[in-house]
C-alpha cells in the first residue's frame, strides 16, 4: 500500500488536501481526507467520501465517442483519438478560415477549480489563444459579489477563515456551511466554545440556520437594506469606530448620510423582519467586538448582489473590526492569491483583440451573437444545460445543427446529448493539478494516484495533441504539466516566495506567506486612495451609485420568490448520477410555507409543477416552516434526464445581475400547481 497526497477540485471553498491509498495492483482503494492540512483536518463531505466510487462508475466515459443521433438523443459511436482529433481539427480549421477564430468559444466550468486541469488555469487556453478564439468570461458564480467588495475594499479577499476561532460574534449571512464548505464551521465551534454567538442570516432555515443561537429570515434580495439598518442604529448609539473612520477610510459623511435613509422601521418593511429583531442584532453588534462576517455567493445572486456585497462590507469598516483578529468579512481568500495567471493563460498568444461572451448568456450566445456567429463550442469541466440559467434556451442553442460541439466529460450529462464529439476526460486521482482554495489562504497540491482507466486523458495533454494534430508550432503549447505549475508558481509576490514545485509535491499544501494573524488591511487597503471606499470615484466612472445603497428585485412577476440553493448531496451537477447520493437526495422537492401551500390546496408529498414565462419543472412539495410566507425553495443539481426532463434553471432567467454580469438564480418568481 502506497499513500498519494491530493486536493478535491470540486467547486467548493474548502479545497480539502486529500490521501489516496493505491494497493501493489495499482488500484486506489481508499480515500480520506488528510489530517495534518489544518482546515481539512482529516475530514471530507458526504459527496466527496465517495468520490473513488464515482471515478469506477459503470457509466463513465471512457472512449471518444462521435454523434450518430439527433441533437439531444444522446446516441454515439465509439471512435479514436487520431478520428477524434482529425475530424476536431478539420472543422476548426474549416471554421477559423470561414469565420474567423472568434468563432470558437471555449466553454470553462467549475467542474474543476484546477490551475493546471480546470477553470482557474482556463485549461487549454494557450491553445484556444493561438487559434484566436473567444475569451470565455466565468460569470455564473461569484463576480457580482467580488466586484462589488472591490469597490469598497479593492480586492475581494477578507480576513482568514481560520481567525473565526477568535470571533466574539459570527454573522453567517446566506451562506449554509453545514452543506456547502463544512470545514469552516470547526471554526465557528472553537469559537462558541469560547462564547461566541452566532447569527444566521438567511430567507431558508438551513441546516446551518437550525444550529446557530439566532436565525434571521429576511426576504430575499434585501440583505443590503439590513446592513444599512444595522449600521444607523450603531452609528445612532455612537458605537461606530471614529478613530478608525478617519484614519482608514474615504467618503464617511456622505456614507453617513446614506445610512440615514435606513431607519429600523423602513428597513422592517423592506426586509420582513420585525423591527426589534434588527434593533437586537444591531445592539449586538454595536457591543461585540471582534464581530466577523461569512458571506458566500448564494446572497449575490440577484439583481443587487454586487451592491448587497459592496455594502456588506462597509460594515466592519464603520464598527472598525477590520482592524481585529477575528473580525472584518470573509467572501473568498481568492484575492490572496498572487500567482502568475498570466504567465499561465498567456493571453499574448492571441494574434489580435478578441471579444468576450459571457458564461450565463449561453443561450443568447448561442442564438443571437452574430458577429461572427458562434459556430464551434468547447465544453470543459461543464454541463451548461444543467447548470445554466434559462434551461430551454441553452437547450435551443446546442440543438443547433450548424454548431460543432465538443464536450470533455466523465460522464453522460444532459449537455454531452448534444454533443457532436464527446472526448473522456481524467478524474482527479488520474491526473496533476494545483488547487488553491478561495475558503483558506492554502495552495494543494493534486499527485496522479493511479493510471486513467480506458482512453481518457487528462485536459492538458488532449490539448497537447490537438495542437500537435493541427500542427501549431508555438512552442508553449507543448508544456509539460510540471512546467506549467512553474510557471504558474513563478510570482514576485511576497506571498508565493519559496513556493516550489518541489515542496508543494512534496508536503501536499503550503500556505501562503502571509502573517499569522493574518489582518489584510493593516497597512491599508489596495484602492486608489489606499483606503476602504464608503465613496467610489471608480464605481461612479463605471455607471454605478457612488455610494454604497440596497438595489431591489429586478423580477416584477407574481407568485412566490423561488431560492435555489446548495444540495447536500450533490456539488452543482457533479455526483447528480451517483445512485446513492441520488437515493438520498430523493426527487427534487419544493419547500413552501403552510400559507403559501394552502392558498394553493397543496399538501406535503403533493406532486406539483413549478412554473413561470421562462419554463417549468416538477417537484414534491414540503410543506414547512422552513420558508417565510411568499418564499419557495429548492435545490440545485439534479440532472435534467433523470427527473422528467426539466430541473430549476428552466424557470431561470438569462439576466444580468448589476455588477459583472453575474447572474440572479435567486432573483426568480414562480407559481406553484397541483399535477
Amino acid at each position: 500500500m502506497r499513500k498519494v497526497l491530493g486536493a478535491c477540485p470540486l467547486d467548493c471553498p474548502d479545497a480539502c488536501s486529500w490521501v489516496v491509498t493505491v494497493d501493489d495492483d495499482g488500484e486506489a482503494v481508499n480515500l480520506r481526507g488528510n489530517p495534518e492540512h489544518p482546515v481539512t483536518r482529516g475530514a471530507l463531505c458526504v459527496k466527496v467520501n465517495r468520490y473513488l466510487e464515482h471515478t469506477k462508475a459503470p457509466d463513465r466515459v471512457l472512449h471518444p465517442m462521435r454523434r450518430i443521433g439527433r441533437k439531444g438523443e444522446g446516441r454515439f459511436e465509439r471512435i479514436s483519438w487520431d478520428e477524434a482529433l482529425s475530424e476536431i481539427a478539420v472543422r476548426l480549421e474549416e471554421i477559423r478560415r470561414e469565420y474567423g477564430g472568434q468563432a470558437v468559444w471555449p466553454f470553462h466550468g467549475t467542474g474543476s477549480l484546477g490551475y493546471i486541469q480546470g477553470l482557474e488555469g482556463f485549461a487549454g487556453r494557450r491553445f484556444f489563444n493561438v487559434l484566436g478564439a473567444s475569451v470565455h468570461e466565468p460569470t455564473i458564480c461569484s463576480i457580482a459579489g467580488a466586484t462589488g467588495l472591490k469597490y469598497t475594499l479593492g480586492t475581494s479577499g477578507g480576513m482568514d477563515p481560520e481567525d473565526f476561532a477568535h470571533s466574539r460574534l459570527i454573522l453567517l449571512w446566506g451562506t449554509n456551511p453545514l452543506t456547502s464548505g463544512h470545514h469552516s464551521w470547526k471554526f465557528v465551534q472553537d469559537a462558541r466554545r469560547d462564547g461566541a454567538y452566532v447569527v444566521a442570516i438567511d430567507p431558508v432555515r438551513t441546516r446551518t440556520a437550525a444550529q446557530a443561537d439566532e436565525h434571521l429570515a429576511p426576504i430575499p434580495g434585501t440583505d443590503a437594506a439590513l446592513a444599512l439598518g444595522l449600521l444607523h442604529v450603531i452609528v445612532r448609539m455612537g458605537a461606530h469606530d471614529q478613530a478608525y473612520i478617519e484614519k482608514y477610510t474615504l467618503g464617511w459623511e456622505s456614507f453617513r448620510n446614506r445610512i440615514e435613509e435606513f431607519p429600523p422601521d423602513r428597513v422592517a418593511k423592506i426586509t420582513g423582519l420585525p423591527e426589534e429583531d434588527v434593533v437586537a442584532l444591531a445592539e449586538r453588534i454595536a457591543r461585540t467586538r471582534p464581530t466577523a462576517i461569512r458571506a458566500t455567493q448564494g446572497m449575490q445572486r440577484h439583481a443587487g448582489g454586487g451592491m448587497a456585497l459592496r455594502t456588506l462590507a462597509c460594515l466592519p469598516g464603520v464598527t472598525g473590526d477590520w482592524a481585529l483578529r477575528g473580525g472584518g468579512l470573509c467572501y473568498s481568500t481568492s484575492g490572496h492569491f498572487k500567482l502568475n495567471l498570466p504567465g499561465l493563460v498567456r493571453i499574448d498568444l492571441l494574434p489580435h483583440p478578441v471579444r468576450s461572451l459571457t458564461m450565463t448568456r449561453l443561450g443568447e450566445g448561442l442564438l443571437e451573437v452574430d458577429d461572427p456567429p458562434v459556430k464551434a463550442l468547447f465544453v470543459i469541466g461543464a454541463n451548461p444545460v444543467g447548470s445554466n440559467p434559462d434551461q430551454g434556451k441553452v437547450r435551443r442553442g446546442l440543438a443547433r445543427e450548424d454548431l460543432f460541439t465538443v464536450v470533455l466529460e466523465h460522464f453522460p450529462t444532459d449537455t454531452t446529448d448534444y454533443a457532436d464529439i464527446v472526448l473522456p476526460a481524467t478524474m482527479q486521482p488520474e491526473h496533476l493539478d494545483v488547487i488553491a482554495g478561495y475558503g483558506h489562504l492554502y495552495l494543494v497540491f493534486n499527485e496522479p494516484a493511479v493510471a486513467p482507466p480506458g482512453e481518457c486523458l487528462s485536459t492538458s495533454e488532449t490539448f497537447r495533441r490537438l495542437a500537435r494534430r493541427m500542427s501549431m508550432t508555438e512552442p508553449s503549447l507543448y508544456d509539460s504539466d510540471e512546467d506549467l505549475v512553474r510557471q504558474l508558481l513563478d510570482s514576485p509576490h511576497p506571498s508565493l516566495e519559496a513556493i516550489t514545485l518541489e515542496r508543494l509535491r512534496e508536503q501536499g499544501f503550503v500556505r501562503l506567506n502571509v502573517d499569522r494573524p493574518f489582518l489584510p488591511f493593516a497597512d491599508g487597503f489596495p484602492t486608489s486612495s489606499g483606503r476602504l471606499e464608503f465613496y467610489s470615484q471608480r464605481a461612479t466612472r463605471l455607471g454605478h451609485d457612488p455610494l454604497p445603497g440596497f438595489t431591489s428585485h429586478a423580477d416584477p412577476g407574481e407568485g412566490l420568490v423561488l431560492i435555489s440553493g446548495a444540495s447536500h448531496h450533490f456539488l452543482n451537477t457533479t455526483f447528480g448520477n451517483n445512485p446513492e447520493l441520488r437515493r438520498r437526495a430523493g426527487a427534487p422537492t419544493i419547500v413552501l410555507h403552510p400559507d403559501d401551500a394552502a392558498a394553493r390546496g397543496i399538501a406535503s408529498e403533493d406532486a406539483v409543477r413549478v412554473h413561470n414565462g421562462r419554463g417549468a419543472f416538477e417537484a414534491v412539495a414540503e410543506v414547512s416552516d422552513r420558508v417565510r410566507p411568499g418564499v419557495a425553495a429548492t435545490t440545485k443539481g439534479h440532472w435534467a434526464k433523470l427527473n422528467g426532463g426539466a430541473t430549476v434553471n428552466a424557470t431561470i432567467d438569462e439576466r444580468d445581475a448589476d455588477m459583472g454580469r453575474g447572474a440572479v438564480f435567486h432573483d426568480n418568481r414562480v407559481e406553484v400547481a397541483l399535477i
